[in-house]
């Protein structure tokens, strides 16, 4: 059941990002998912499947889709 949500976390985020790069805040927004627990899953869904950069600025994380 957890893997069916955290799969769910990875496709809303993927679509998200398929926009623009995003901040976690900006994630929780155009998402809707809440908790930063979740999103976090999500997101290390997408990084272990290689479909996700990371890039650290100097106030923030922000992701996009490779």
């Amino acid at each position: 059941m957890l893997e069916t949500k955290v799969g769910e976390f990875a496709g809303l985020i993927w679509n998200a990002l398929n926009e623009k790069e995003m901040n976690l805040k900006d994630l929780k927004k155009a998402t809707k998912i809440k908790k930063n627990e979740e999103i976090f899953m999500g997101l290390g869904w997408l990084l272990r499947e290689g479909k996700l950069n990371a890039a650290e600025t100097e106030e923030d994380v922000v992701y996009s889709l490779k």
